[in-house]
């Protein structure tokens, strides 16, 4: 079985080069494509509009000491007084707006070094 793997020393110097750049290649491109999945996630400071039917308003964050701050500015219609919602989130955790005449919610989570906002169901409606 030893015998049926390549020698290295049986190779010439260009192929081994070329198998080194491949490797490399390869390596990069893997690490290319991870933080390309990273990129759907929010970006500090990067606005992300919320839409929770007669409530709107926008979520963005910025990394601190302490954790990432997340500030959700919310206003019912136009003529509403905004509210403004600030959520420290360490790795793992999440926040959750929602309003009672809905069923659909918005969370705000945190995962390593990324923060992603989607839409969820609510389980009280």
């Amino acid at each position: 079985m030893i015998n049926d793997l390549p020698m290295l020393d049986s190779q010439p110097s260009g192929e081994i080069a070329m198998s080194i750049r491949n490797m490399i290649f390869a390596a990069a491109f893997g690490i290319a494509s991870l933080t390309a999945a990273h990129a759907d996630g929010l970006r500090p400071i990067q606005g992300k509009s919320i839409d929770l039917g007669g409530v709107s308003g926008i979520a963005y964050y910025t990394v601190e000491r302490d954790g990432f701050h997340v500030v959700t500015t919310l206003a019912q219609g136009e003529a509403g007084t905004p509210m403004r919602v600030v959520s420290v989130l360490a790795p793992g955790q999440r926040v959750v707006l929602s309003t009672p005449q809905q069923a659909d919610a918005i969370e705000i989570s945190r995962k390593g070094d990324s923060v992603f906002v989607r839409n969820v169901r609510t389980a009280s409606n």
